[in-house]
């Protein structure tokens, strides 16, 4: 009797074809409008730097409830908690219906991902053990920026196997969760208790009455921004409170309801547009004005922060990621599904290279605004971005032409 030999990036099961394709649609746009938010920021900070600051450095919010923040922060700790909310959805959506749901189609992107942070940590660790090194940003070079990344498999690899596009996507997924726990774990100085249990109870009302079918935005919204601001006055970052809020919600439809569309994938659809339209091209703009002059480049190329970020991300993360299910391969002894190839792996590898939202936020919050490391971080983030995005997008480029060339043979 002959074994069952398993497959990696085997057929998706139909929660996952969904999952796919509703972020393919949306995150497209996401990337072009992301990509101008990042070039309306260079402009601005080469063109006008004193005005990009100023701007910038607005306060804006009431003091009497410690919301007196810059428009930069405001961007940061506001605008990106839309971001991570929709990060929640996508991670219960996963979890419930798509390829988190099983083990066996689970192990390859989590592992993968886990892989795909520790060798861009380990590297930025060794790259910055020099004397003038800090390893206190060993965590920036760690995150997949997922809307970057599906514009360029938007591009360049419209004939690619649904499977592998899924194996990236949700690869991208995991990355963004455990980016999250890292925020959360590392990067929270002190805990003011009675905000942070109030935020956690004002998020346990939100599932209460969405959970009985009250889902009107007037009473949601309200909900979530009272959720976010306890959180923010916690101490915890307060993104964590748009994912805690993303994952309370029913990922299953329910009798009575839509029976195609549960209410995460309907937040989604009508929340994902919001995220990718608006709240990340605004951090872009607030968060990648970096002014390029001859000493500002000079100071990067000489500083092991910004060569960890950039190697880490160029380098760490096709290494990782590849590793990680090489040895998925070998310990399980499953084989690639027909017709894929390693060097399919490796251009997805590539691509998981591109770092930017959640690096650019990270770095920020391991080295706190002003620091010296700041324009370096971004400047590497944006540089080793920009490479990632054509090394995987040429050898993308090329698996696609495989792929159809295979399918083309075997139509004829």
């Amino acid at each position: 009797m002959r074994h069952r030999v398993a497959q990696l990036f085997s057929t998706l099961t139909p929660g996952g074809e969904r999952n796919l394709m509703d972020t393919l649609r949306q995150e497209r746009t996401g990337g072009i409008l992301l990509l101008a938010g990042t070039v309306v920021a260079l402009l601005w900070a080469n063109l006008d730097a004193s005005g990009y600051d100023a701007v910038s450095e607005t306060v804006v919010g009431p003091a009497a409830l410690h919301l007196d923040l810059t428009l930069a922060a405001w961007a940061t700790d506001g605008l990106l908690a839309i971001f991570f909310f929709v990060i929640g959805l996508e991670l219960k959506r996963e979890i419930v219906a798509g390829e988190l749901r099983n083990l066996s189609t689970a192990v390859v992107p989590i592992v993968a991902a886990v892989g795909g942070m520790l060798a861009p940590a380990v590297i930025y660790v060794l790259v910055n053990l020099q004397p003038d090194g800090d390893l206190r940003g060993w965590a920036v070079p760690t995150a997949t920026d997922i809307a970057f990344a599906v514009s360029v498999l938007a591009v360049v690899g419209r004939r690619l196997p649904n499977a592998l596009r899924a194996f990236l996507l949700t690869l991208a997924v995991v990355d963004d969760l455990l980016a999250i726990i890292v925020i959360a774990v590392f990067f929270t100085d002190s805990i003011a208790f009675v905000p942070l249990a109030a935020g956690l109870a004002t998020v346990a009302v939100f599932a209460v009455v969405i959970r009985r079918g009250w889902l009107s935005p007037w009473l949601l919204v309200p909900l979530g921004v009272v959720a976010w601001a306890f959180v923010h006055a916690s101490g915890v970052h307060a993104t964590i409170a748009g994912v805690l809020l993303g994952l309370v919600v029913p990922a299953t439809a329910r009798p009575g309801q839509d029976e195609d569309r549960s209410v995460a994938e309907a937040m989604e659809h009508r929340w994902r547009p919001i995220s990718a339209g608006f709240a990340v091209p605004v951090f872009a703009v607030f968060a990648a004005g970096v002014t390029f002059s001859a000493g500002i480049v000079s100071s990067t190329v000489h500083d092991p922060v910004a060569q960890g970020v950039a190697v880490g991300l160029v380098v760490g993360k096709p290494l990782g990621i590849v590793a990680a299910t090489l040895l998925v391969a070998r310990f399980t002894r499953a084989s690639l599904a027909p017709g894929l190839g390693w060097a399919d792996v490796v251009a997805v590898g590539l691509v998981g290279g591109i770092g930017f939202t959640v690096s650019l936020l990270v770095g920020e919050l391991a080295f706190g605004a002003g620091s010296p490391h700041d324009e370096h971080i971004v400047m590497a983030v944006l540089v080793a971005s920009l490479v990632a995005a054509l090394l995987g997008g040429a050898a993308l480029w090329q698996r696609d032409r495989h792929h159809a060339a295979v399918a083309a043979a075997g139509n004829r």
